[in-house]
């Protein structure tokens, strides 16, 4: 007697989603994340120390994570190329060298070695999302595909939660050169061991594969030929732009407007951050299980307009636990985005996910240098915070509704 068709509605849990994933190298590209991550927020992190030191305003230390995310883009439309042609374990290699190149230019002399060192690892860290799908897509089963990206995609937020523990504390022991060199151990650590499975997971590079040229223009003739891959690069612009005003200016606005302490809403925004990192995997696994990741993604959309135009409202009368609960939503849509964003790219890439991968970087980092600036500017003309939130809900919505 032949077995029944199994039925739509038996879905497997999250638990055995994750026995289907491909262990090591995920564990291997979401070390790569998180540390490099790490190292990129560790700088403004331990600002004021740096600041001092250097005998320079706190604001020029925000350049920093500028010119990173600035170079960035170079890189990550760039390192397809060298992704397909020297593999995408050597590729992230090469992303962990310029992190170490980073600390060591950094801790070496003032304010020049502080924009150099900026620069140093923006040129590489672009290429780390290009390289992970690479190495992951061919090694990820097709039903936890979302889920797995997801995943990969906890090391920005996760990154950025170990630096706010790990560098306050040591700066305050050993100083901020000192603190900022103990992060070479790990950074070294995972470049060694990734040489060992480095032939076995390369082994689909090509050493006649073209660097420049051509080449170079994938990623624009992708976004030319693909009408979703126009709106998904718009929503992504979009939405890492708004994730990043809700992570600027949640405390600013929160002791100017709410009147709470600084405590109080460092508190608040680190319940966003552990919001966008547990939600990850969560929409990684519907957009699996019972959505499509564009319309997951369109659902996220319309949820960080409503949560933008709450953050708007704030205000000195709102309870805390209210203010508590639209951060923790805010963290939810707005940080809970990037991983099946990116899936979707790789999707919709096809043979070219690489490329596709790296369009999306650029329009993530895009939308994290540039929408900010746009904010903190229309706050400042305008004298208020509701109608710049307001415009960033018109913004999201927008979004979600080109992705339908």
């Amino acid at each position: 007697m032949s077995k029944p068709a199994p039925s739509r509605l038996a879905t497997p849990s999250m638990l055995e989603s994750f026995r289907e994933m491909p262990f090591w190298p995920l564990a291997a590209t979401l070390a790569v994340q998180t540390f490099a991550t790490m190292a990129l927020f560790s700088v403004p992190t331990a600002a004021p120390e740096i600041a001092h030191d250097l005998h320079v305003p706190g604001s020029l230390i925000g350049i920093f994570v500028s010119l990173v995310y600035g170079t960035g883009i170079v890189s990550a439309l760039v390192s397809p190329g060298f992704v397909r042609r020297y593999g995408a374990v050597r590729a992230t290699q090469v992303s962990l060298l310029a992190v170490i190149g980073m600390l060591l230019t950094v801790t070496s002399g003032g304010l020049l070695a502080l924009g150099l060192g900026a620069v140093v690892l923006g040129l590489a860290y672009g290429a780390i999302a290009p390289a992970s799908t690479h190495l992951l897509v061919p090694q990820t089963p097709r039903p936890v595909f979302n889920l797995v990206m997801s995943l990969r995609q906890i090391g920005v937020p996760l990154g950025g939660v170990l630096g706010a523990l790990f560098v306050p504390p040591m700066v305050g022991l050993i100083g901020w050169r000192a603190t900022l060199l103990t992060e070479l151990a790990p950074v070294v650590a995972i470049l060694l061991l990734m040489e060992v499975p480095r032939r076995a997971w390369d082994h689909d590079r090509d050493p006649g594969w073209k660097l420049w040229g051509g080449t170079l223009l994938q990623p624009f003739r992708l976004l030319v030929e693909d009408r979703r891959l126009r709106s998904l690069s718009v929503a992504s612009f979009v939405f890492s732009g708004v994730q990043l005003c809700f992570i600027a200016f949640m405390t600013v606005q929160l002791t100017a407007v709410v009147r709470v302490d600084l405590v109080r809403a460092g508190f608040a925004l680190a319940l966003y951050q552990i919001a966008g990192a547990a939600s990850r995997p969560v929409w990684g696994w519907v957009a699996d299980r019972f959505l499509s990741p564009a319309r997951m993604l369109a659902v996220l959309g319309f949820a960080m307009a409503l949560a933008a135009l709450a953050v708007g409202r704030f205000g000195p009368g709102w309870p805390w636990g209210a203010v508590l609960g639209v951060a923790v939503f805010g963290g939810l849509t707005a940080s809970g985005f990037t991983g099946v964003a990116y899936a979707e790219y790789a999707r919709l890439g096809g043979t070219r996910r690489t490329e596709a991968t790296g369009l999306g970087t650029a329009a993530m980092f895009a939308g994290v240098m540039l929408l900010p600036s746009v904010f903190g500017a229309a706050v400042t003309a305008l004298g208020g915070w509701f109608l710049p939130y307001a415009g960033l809900a018109v913004l999201s919505a927008g979004s979600a509704l080109l992705l339908l």
